[in-house]
């Protein structure tokens, strides 16, 4: 696959979640000398190894907020994937500080440790929720990317950089397993708003946006892939055509607290700044030192004229090219074939 993993050790913080089996996919048939899955969740890694009886995976139990047990992990890794996180925008909100604990205070463990052990790279997955952040998972996102920024720009031997991504087709949590079951077992198919608009991104796109910020980032930066959109409504017609369901019905239920009409990937102020790569944004990690003066009496006009990026004014899905990327997830291959068969 890619000769600057050959015979290295990759540790994927968080890695029992759909992230971690995604990279696994990828990883385990190259010559990479070992992945390890460090996570809280002894059931999911016990799973794991007994569906992937592969030699070059070992596991580690331990939590990022508990740094001797990632300092334990971390031993001898040349690079981290950090996908550890509290994710759930309802329980974050209810239980804001546990959210700190893990996105923010965690990952400060993590950089800490991998700083300590010498390793090479470090690769952290943000999310869209961290832009305009509305709720406490969003916040503690953008906080857990602040501290990425900083650390990263005050370190030399390890380089650290952040990826950020809106949804991903098809992961744990997402909508499009939510619709197959909702349509499998006769129920309606609920939807919050129909000109919600979300980006469409599959789990190979998310390996791919990290292994670009590997290859080509540089400390303290973030990178966004460029991604169409669709709303939530087209998804759901289509969803039902993909299945055979036509006439499913579609319930509006509202949008739920915490939710966005749209996600966000860069803000106007980023925008200023980001760097196109084609099919990347890659926005570089503000190098101002504490010279206030740079902050309180220097401006640019250009950041008020700037728009942001969002998936309201990305490229727009029609139902032809969404069928098409919806068929082609392989993450939900078996679920459309077991929903066909059965109607």
């Amino acid at each position: 696959m890619r000769d600057i993993f050959k015979n290295k050790v990759l540790l994927i913080a968080g890695g029992t979640g759909s992230f971690g089996n995604a990279v696994l996919r990828r990883f385990l048939t190259t010559d990479i000398k070992e992945v390890r899955i460090f996570s809280r969740d002894e059931l999911k890694q016990d799973d794991m190894r007994k569906f992937y009886n592969n030699d070059k995976l070992r596991f580690y139990i331990g939590d990022v907020r508990d740094k001797n047990s990632i300092d334990d992990a971390m031993r001898g890794v040349d690079y981290v994937f950090h996908a550890a996180a509290l994710k759930q925008v309802p329980s974050c909100e209810f239980y804001p500080m546990q959210a700190v604990k893990t996105n923010v205070i965690g990952t400060e463990n993590l950089l800490n440790s991998a700083i300590a052990a010498g390793v090479k790279k470090v690769i952290a997955l943000s999310t869209d929720k961290a832009v305009y952040p509305i709720n406490a998972m969003g916040i503690s996102k953008a906080m857990m990317e602040r501290v990425i920024v900083a650390k990263g720009r005050n370190v030399k031997d390890t380089m650290i950089a952040c990826t950020r991504y809106g949804n991903v087709m098809a992961s744990r949590g997402s909508v499009i397993p939510l619709f197959i079951d909702q349509i499998e077992n006769g129920k309606p198919i609920t939807i919050t708003d129909p000109n919600m608009t979300r980006f469409m991104m599959s789990l190979d796109d998310a390996v791919d946006l990290v292994l670009f910020a590997f290859e080509n980032g540089k400390s303290g930066d973030i990178f966004v892939q460029k991604a169409p959109a669709a709303t939530v409504e087209l998804l759901a017609h289509t969803m039902r055509k993909i299945l055979g369901a036509p006439d499913h019905e579609i319930k509006t239920i509202g949008t739920r607290h915490g939710e966005k009409l749209y996600e966000t990937l860069l803000t106007k102020e980023e925008m200023v700044k980001a760097i196109d790569m084609e099919r990347y944004y890659r926005i570089p990690a503000d190098t101002r030192d504490l010279n206030y003066n740079q902050f309180f009496e220097e401006g640019k006009e250009v950041v008020t004229e700037a728009g942001e990026y969002h998936s309201h004014n990305t490229h727009r899905l029609n139902e032809d090219e969404l069928t098409e990327l919806l068929l082609n997830l392989g993450e939900i291959k078996d679920d459309l074939k077991g929903v066909q068969k059965n109607g």
